[in-house]
């Protein structure tokens, strides 16, 4: 049935009358009943702009990202732990228990010990050795050698403990030489907990054992490598580092100190994806970190249907003196964090070099705003499903 023409014009006119009467809200915006993932790019910048919003909102730029990768740098173990000491440095401690085994070459003995030939065979070219006592270096670090009395022995090598026992016995036993032995070590132990196999006190050698000597012998990480991060607590001073670095880069594997505590950490880092990308969840990923490029391609892209390529936003908590907000109102987190909105803008092909050198943190949120076609066309199908069935009814009773 052909509508009357009258009837048409008074339809398209009502029609026209809607999209104006729905549009007052301006061009940039749209009514806050449309359906929406969160704000658009107008409106980050809106909210931010409000005094009392706390939020500063920057523009990664080569010179922000520079200065962000600047303070984000890894303090690396040979910088900071490196200057411990190898196998010489190797010290006995109050609590080790020490065996002293002592030899003279004849005639003349000072003690009563057993003949030992010296070339391992019997005859008389014998030379006497006797083993004193283990002994417990005590807490003065003093251990007592006959005829040598009272000889430091805590906070010494081998070496040097062998070299005063023989200096104390020269004049009283013929050409005397000695030989210390470690029998029970227990005080050079290094303690190694968190995600490994098994948790353990390890007794450290005059060898000199390094980091991830340790880590073997606790039986490994039971963790993927890449997840991993190990903490080494020497005194006060704490330091971390990706189980990964320290595998690739030798310089890392330092040498272990008595009383180090080393923990293995897993401790998954995270960053949260929202709004018009590819897929919006929480994606994990490596202790080592990874690149804002990364993150965008682990979202899934931006959603070409939906995105505005100059709306990606990076929400975060940053350390206060990560930039310089020179005479902006400055506002933190109890916590000590500033609320900061990173934006991107990936219209201009620089940024895809930018973004390459600017490192995602644990809980950062990465935001895609929608583009403002892509609002319209939502407002103009909400539009027309309200319209078209009102002009029909309206036709029909005409």
């Amino acid at each position: 049935m052909k509508l009357p023409q009258s009837g048409f014009k008074i339809s398209f006119s009502a029609f026209a009358s809607a999209v104006a009467l729905l549009s007052l809200g301006g061009c940039a915006t749209y009514p806050d009943w449309i359906p929406s993932a969160g704000p658009s790019k107008a409106e980050v910048a809106t909210a931010v702009s409000h005094e009392d919003s706390g939020m500063q909102i920057v523009d990664i730029t080569d010179s922000v990202a520079r200065r962000l990768l600047a303070s984000q740098k890894q303090r690396l173990f040979s910088e900071t732990l490196g200057k411990g000491k190898s196998g010489g440095g190797y010290m006995i401690g109050a609590g080790d228990v020490l065996e002293v085994s002592l030899w003279e070459a004849p005639p003349a003995t000072l003690f009563g010990g057993s003949a030992v030939a010296v070339d391992g065979r019997s005859g008389p070219a014998t030379t006497r050795v006797t083993t004193f006592p283990e002994q417990m270096v005590d807490r003065d670090n003093m251990i007592n050698i006959p005829f040598a009395g009272a000889i430091r022995a805590g906070e010494r090598t081998i070496k040097q403990i062998e070299e005063e026992v023989v200096r104390r016995l020269k004049g009283k036993a013929n050409q005397p030489q000695v030989l210390v032995r470690v029998i029970r070590n227990n005080t050079a132990n290094v303690t190694v907990v968190g995600e490994v196999v098994n948790s353990l006190r390890m007794p450290l050698t005059s060898r000199g054992e390094r980091l991830l000597d340790a880590l073997a012998a606790a039986g490994g990480v039971r963790q993927p490598v890449n997840k991993m991060t190990l903490q080494v607590t020497r005194g006060e001073k704490v330091e971390a580092l990706p189980l990964d670095v320290i595998i690739r880069d030798p310089k890392q594997n330092i040498f272990i100190m008595p009383g180090d505590v080393v923990t293995a950490l897993f401790q998954p880092l995270s960053f949260t994806v929202l709004g018009a990308t590819g897929k919006n969840e929480e994606l994990n990923f490596e202790a080592q970190g990874i690149s804002l490029a990364q993150a965008l391609a682990r979202a899934g892209g931006l959603n070409e249907q939906r995105s505005d390529a100059q709306g990606v936003f990076i929400f975060r908590l940053e350390q206060p003196g990560a930039l310089d907000f020179g005479d902006k109102v400055v506002r933190t987190t109890p916590e000590g964090r500033i609320p900061v909105i990173y934006r991107l803008n990936l219209k201009d092909p620089a940024t895809f070099f930018v973004s390459q050198s600017f490192l995602m943190q644990n809980r950062d949120v990465l935001y895609v705003s929608n583009a403002p076609a892509a609002e319209l066309q939502k407002f103009l199908n909400v539009v027309t499903s309200v319209v078209y069935p009102a002009l029909g009814i309206y036709n029909l009773r005409k």
